[in-house]
């Protein structure tokens, strides 16, 4: 939904611990999403094949469709029939930002997922990204992840704010990637009380997302990486640009291009993202692409990655 006006000009200091609000809003859009969903989407859309694993309710038929069509393996889908897909509700202003409420519905239930059976139908899995689910569940997966050897990303993301230091501390031991935003960055830092140079130790790249400014890639050996953005044409909804990032960024470095090339490619999906209404909205367009990536990190960076991207 849009609120067409600003959240922060409704907001009494003095009286926050009352708050209660309701605003009028002038748009309201349904959309496919979630974070599982929007990655597995882009990576499929971006020539890969990614396995979505999740669980879902009885309305996920025309969404499993969708995703199909796009690429996307959905056979570690777990289908309940007695509870809604995970529904996320969320209202942006003139700037912007967001206030939003999450159903988790039958997301609770992916606690129960094994990954082993997944990956035993898999060819081969060059990583598994523990994104945002049932608490429980990121939990149990990342635990398998090291339990078996399976190399994985930590993207705990929205669900840092339910999870107290020790679980993020869990999710985050030994992952390849640790993905967040610079908030989030923050965040973690707070509750885990680890230091910049402790979350190093922990993980073999760090990927911290700055908006507007680019994103920050740093090795264990703390070495530095800054990539600006593709410059936007202008900014229709902010939801899922992290999600596309990633999506890019995870296409190029399954190719074995760098660090560099894939933070490059994560910024271009990002910003079809951000220019478009809902977040598998987006259009795939090589040849603009291509002219995008050229104009904002120049003629090598597009002959690179012209390598990787589909037809």
């Amino acid at each position: 939904m849009h609120f067409p006006g600003r959240f922060a000009d409704q907001l009494v200091a003095e009286q926050l611990q009352r708050i209660s609000l309701s605003f009028l809003v002038d748009d309201l859009v349904v959309r496919r999403g979630g974070v599982a969903g929007n990655i597995a989407f882009a990576l499929g859309v971006l020539g890969q094949s990614p396995v979505l694993v999740g669980a879902v309710g009885s309305d996920f038929g025309d969404y499993r469709s969708w995703l199909e069509r796009h690429g996307v393996d959905t056979s570690g889908v777990h289908v309940h029939d007695d509870v809604h897909t995970a529904r996320f509700v969320c209202t942006t202003d003139d700037d912007m930002c967001q206030i939003a409420s999450f159903y988790a519905g039958a997301m609770s239930r992916a606690r129960d997922i094994e990954l082993a059976p997944v990956v035993a139908r898999v060819p081969a899995v060059d990583l598994v990204l523990v994104g945002a689910n049932d608490p429980a569940a990121m939990l149990r997966h990342t635990d398998e992840c090291r339990a078996r050897g399976y190399t994985f990303a930590a993207d705990p993301s929205q669900q840092l704010a339910r999870l107290e230091g020790p679980e993020i501390r869990r999710l985050v031991e030994g992952a390849r990637y640790l993905l967040t935003n610079d908030y989030e960055f923050e965040l973690l830092q707070r509750k885990t009380g680890w230091t910049e140079e402790q979350v190093r130790e922990q993980v073999d790249i760090r990927i911290t997302t700055l908006g507007e400014n680019g994103v920050q890639i740093v090795g264990r050996d703390g070495t530095e990486l800054k990539v600006g953005v593709v410059p936007e044409t202008g900014r229709v909804d902010p939801t899922g640009v992290g999600d596309a990032f990633r999506a890019g960024f995870l296409a190029a470095t399954a190719r074995g291009l760098s660090m560099e090339r894939a933070a490059q490619l994560g910024s271009l999906v990002a910003v079809w993202v951000l220019e478009t209404d809902g977040p598998q909205e987006w259009t795939y367009d090589r040849a603009a692409g291509l002219d995008r990536l050229r104009d904002a990190y120049g003629p090598d960076a597009a002959r690179e990655l012209e390598q990787i991207l589909p037809a």
